[in-house]
């Protein structure tokens, strides 16, 4: 095989003699010590190890102009002078002065530097990237492109590898010499694509010293309390040159591009961070994607001819499959797709997005056409129909019924086209609209143009200076294509499965169809190349669509800030439909964090119910009405015999303020015992006896001086532990009887029977039994609040206190209850309710209103007659298995708490310190969400995942759950 000549593009560098590097170390800059090589695609590089410092030898290859060595050794310099908390590795002067010394190898003079061995380590691996890394990435990039600004460029500017400027000449000079022709001619023609799209801005760009190569392999990084590699300084300066600015930019997004779960968009981060740092032009913004794909052109004909040149360089061959893989992401959507969405990234505007005006396609069009709502607004979409292949055709012909023609809405996110369960964000953004009629209308022309025919019923009119029009589903007759005049006849709107269906789309891409769909993470960028067509159907009244960051801005400026919404960024949430939760860009996601709705969300049987009766009646419990006494039966025949009376409230606080009222009234005395690191509500009583610091930060320093409290009977890192924990039952009591000897006997225990707050872990066998009888020996109460564990959660009792075997004086219950309705109960003995006379008369506006009751009995009906209590046990139990498979294979898993749905994965730094992996539960929730599941931290240290879904959960969905968190906990956070 013939190679190509051009001495700048590439060349082998000798095999360099240890002996003599080192020989070179000790003789040229008094350095001793040991070395280990490091890859290099076409240096040699060395970390020299002494007793007092680490330093890396750059052997370099000998197309390096010694000059340029030189000026790395300054743009260094003033790099560290103007960003001091950046990790450089600065030149290390050789014995006479100078940093440039030589060493002979194979007949070749080769120059070289000692640089400071910068700490750290790079993240040249596959590893996912989170958000905040990249844009730490395209922080760095900017600061070092305006720190090297003021840096005096060198008199000659020899041409080089990696300057984009050479992009397409290097593609070209060695794409016909690589073995896989086939792949290079895919290269060649992204990199002629792209370079067509950059040429005409070339001339006008900025051009400066650029680092050349400052990519994820070239920044060393530290590891982030929340376990992220975040950046903190940049290595190899090799490729430092003339060039221009943005590419400094483009070459940082590129190796963005191979990291797991990348797509274009993951670049945005990087892209408005160097923007921060060192602002973009408007054309800078037009050449970024092309200077993307050219970037990646150039890694994959340089790797692939590496490899050709030195087959033993496994640098070079472990690099070729990430090189591919950049170039694909690359090249997977339109580079004005991608440039649109840059633009939109920063808040630039278009010249690009209003279409051309023309006349209507349709003169005849009838004049009442109703726009059919498909978003996750759309009342027709109720009870997951959604969900069903035909929703959209059924939609239309039930519209078609009682009018002449139905349009859909461009720029729309189709709920239709959600998915769920793992398969990923759907292409959901409507790119273009359908319009539906109950005849064959005709089609004209709205300007002048050329028609051509891409399929059967698509044809695409273009026009000189404007979008392409694409019209699908069109019966063209005899038209042929080539040139048309404004008005002319271009077929009649077909029939397709019954409907008279046309699809109107406008483009801006050259020589290339759009998709029908966007996805949401690009859809602004689609929207912006493709616009709106529907003023050439019908007037389009302009309307505001409010984006989620603005709705965001009005909630924290209305809603009180402390009530704090979940996710760093949250995406819209507006639609429910079992165990899963739709954002106002149809993105579905898996619910496993919901416990209050516990039927799961939107069912059809319990919003029936509720519609009925809003309808019949609401009034409040003083008045006499059956569902009020049904509801208070059905609770109670839940429970043993003798907690037979039931108060009706709206919420898990109130009912355990009243419980602990109860125990007041009917003890005649105030002192509570509670257990640390539990939360009971908000109220003034259920916030003073509530411990978790998670919570209240102050909780355990600002509580009144008649809660007392004894140790969390935590078996996997409390005092106690495994077997051990037999002892906090013994310890609780008597720090009963102590409490009554001191003249405090409490007037109830408070706890949750299945310990929630802490992650969802049973009690150590025997614990209620023993605190209980303390308790009662004492003459106090014992409270079981069973606001998250019961309702048939555990799967194994329909009580949390069943589990312990015991039976409690009161008992609370609401969120379940009410499965989101604000409803609640506490259940307790006919005297302990009448004591409450002693205070007077108790009351709750809506805790046991028609509605409430209704609500209350419909659940019921629900969870028996869907054996939800069953299926949580089932599916609890194999979702359990699964995770504790996870945690054989995953050290960071602690331990697998729970049963039932009622589950919690503990994360830990450390199997044997238990050092609580706090930070790294909260990015996990957030890379969570990224692949489609909702999750939330939980426990005084927030480092156990709260798995409480709805109990309708499928095998399905625990497996998606399980395959998302394997994925997170593989390839990163």
């Amino acid at each position: 095989m013939g190679l190509p000549s051009v001495d700048w593009l590439v060349r082998p560098i000798a095999p360099v003699d240890e002996a003599d590097a080192l020989a070179l170390l000790g003789e040229r800059y008094g350095v001793r010590g040991g070395l280990q090589a490091l890859g290099s695609q076409q240096d040699r590089n060395y970390r020299v190890r002494t007793d007092t410092a680490d330093h890396v030898l750059k052997v370099t290859n000998p197309a390096v102009d010694p000059s340029a060595l030189r000026l790395q050794c300054t743009a260094i310099e003033q790099l560290a002078a103007a960003l001091p908390e950046l990790r450089l590795p600065k030149p290390r002067p050789g014995v006479d002065g100078d940093p440039l010394q030589w060493l002979t190898a194979d007949g070749s003079k080769l120059a070289c530097l000692l640089l400071d061995f910068v700490p750290g380590e790079p993240i040249m691996d596959s590893r996912y990237l989170a958000p905040a890394v990249v844009a730490r990435l395209g922080s760095i990039a900017g600061r070092v492109a305006a720190g090297l600004s003021t840096l005096a460029a060198p008199a000659v500017d020899r041409p080089r590898l990696w300057d984009l400027r050479n992009a397409l000449t290097v593609v070209e000079t060695l794409a016909p010499h690589l073995r896989d022709q086939i792949g290079a001619q895919r290269v060649l023609r992204a990199a002629r694509a792209a370079h067509a799209l950059l040429e005409p801005y070339a001339e006008g760009l900025a051009t400066q010293l650029i680092h050349g190569d400052l990519t994820d392999n070239n920044v060393v990084c530290e590891t982030a309390p929340d376990g992220r590699p975040m950046p903190v300084g940049v290595i190899d300066f090799g490729d430092l040159g003339l060039g221009w600015t943005v590419a400094e930019l483009a070459v940082t997004c590129t190796s963005v591009l191979h990291h797991h779960g990348a797509g274009p968009a993951s670049v945005l981060p990087a892209v408005r961070a160097f923007h921060e740092e060192r602002p973009l032009g408007d054309d800078e913004l037009e050449v970024l994607w092309p200077l993307v794909v050219l970037r990646s052109a150039v890694l994959v004909v340089s790797g692939q001819y590496d490899v050709l040149l030195d087959p033993d360089n496994d640098y070079a061959s472990d690099a070729l499959e990430r090189e591919w893989t950049m170039l694909e992401v690359a090249t997977s959507v339109p580079a004005q797709v991608m440039t649109a969405q840059l633009r939109h990234a920063l808040d630039r505007a278009s010249t690009r997005e209003r279409p051309a005006a023309g006349a209507r396609l349709i003169p005849t069009l009838p004049e009442h056409v109703h726009a059919l709502d498909l978003s996750v607004f759309a009342d027709a979409l109720h009870t997951g129909l959604w969900q069903s292949p035909n929703a959209e055709h059924d939609l239309v012909r039930e519209e078609l019924s009682a009018t002449q023609g139905v349009h859909t809405r461009h720029g729309e996110f189709r709920m239709t086209r959600t998915r769920v369960d793992g398969k990923g964000p759907a292409e959901t953004c409507a790119l273009g609209v359908e319009l539906y009629v109950t005849e064959p209308l005709e089609v004209r022309a709205p300007w002048a143009g050329t028609i051509s025919r891409d399929t059967d019923r698509v044809v695409t009119l273009r026009q000189d200076d404007g979008p392409d029009l694409i019209l699908d589903g069109l019966d063209t007759g005899t038209l042929t294509p080539g040139p048309v005049e404004p008005g002319q006849l271009l077929g009649t709107i077909a029939d397709f499965d019954g409907l008279h269906v046309l699809g109107v789309q406008l483009s801006h891409l050259t020589g290339a169809r759009p998709p029908r769909f966007a996805a949401p993470e690009l859809a602004d960028g689609w929207l912006r190349v493709c616009p709106d067509p529907t003023a050439l159907l019908l007037p389009k009244t302009p309307e505001h669509q409010m984006s989620e960051e603005e709705l965001l801005t009005r909630r924290n400026d209305a809603f009180a800030t402390v009530q704090e919404h979940y996710y760093e960024e949250p995406p819209r949430i507006e639609r429910g439909w079992r165990q899963y939760l739709v954002d106002t860009r149809a993105r579905g996601y898996l619910d496993m964090l919901n416990n209050v709705t516990i039927l799961g969300h939107g069912h059809p049987v319990l919003s029936d119910a509720v519609h009925r009766q809003w309808q019949r009646l609401n009034t409040n419990s003083r008045f006499h009405y059956a569902s009020v006494v049904e509801l208070s039966e059905r609770l109670a025949q839940l429970l043993p015999a003798e907690l037979d009376t039931v108060f009706l409230v709206n919420s898990g606080s109130e009912a355990v303020d009243l419980a602990l009222r109860l125990a007041w009234a009917t003890t005649g005395r105030q002192d509570v015992v509670a257990v640390e690191e539990a939360y009971h509500g908000w109220t003034y009583a259920s916030d003073a006896v509530s411990t978790s610091v998670a919570d209240n930060p102050g909780a355990l320093e600002s509580r009144p001086p008649w809660v007392h409290t004894v140790a969390a009977p935590n078996s996997y890192r409390g005092r106690h532990r495994g077997e051990e924990a037999r002892n906090y039952g013994p310890e609780a009591a008597a720090r009963i009887a102590a409490l009554a000897a001191e003249g405090h006997a409490p007037a109830a225990f408070l706890c949750e029977p299945y310990y929630g707050n802490a992650g969802g872990m049973a009690l150590p066998d025997g614990y209620l039994e023993q605190v209980y009888a303390a308790t009662r020996a004492v003459g106090g109460l014992c409270i079981a609040d069973e606001v998250q564990v019961g309702y048939g959660r555990l799967g194994t009792h329909f009580w949390g206190f069943e589990q312990q075997g015991v039976v409690p004086d009161v008992v609370t219950v609401a969120k379940a209850m009410g499965n989101g309705h604000p409803l609640g109960a506490v259940i307790t003995r006919r005297e302990i309710a009448d004591a409450y006379r002693t205070q007077g008369y108790f009351f709750s506006s809506a805790g046991g209103s028609p509605v409430s009751s209704v609500v209350g009995l419909t659940v019921l009906d629900i969870m028996r007659d869907e054996n939800l209590q069953a299926n949580a046990l089932e599916i609890g139990g194999y979702l359990k298995r699964r995770l504790v498979e996870l945690g054989e294979r995953h050290p960071l898993i602690g331990t697998v708490h729970g049963c039932g749905l009622y589950l919690g994965v503990e994360f830990v730094r450390d199997r044997m310190s238990l050092e609580p992996a706090t930070e790294e539960t909260a990015a996990i929730c957030e890379r969570l969400r990224e692949l489609g599941v909702v999750m939330q931290p939980t426990s005084d240290r927030q480092c156990v995942l709260k798995i409480k879904p709805p109990l309708c959960l499928t095998r399905d969905s625990a497996d998606v759950f399980v395959a998302a968190l394997d994925d997170v906990l593989t390839y990163g956070w």
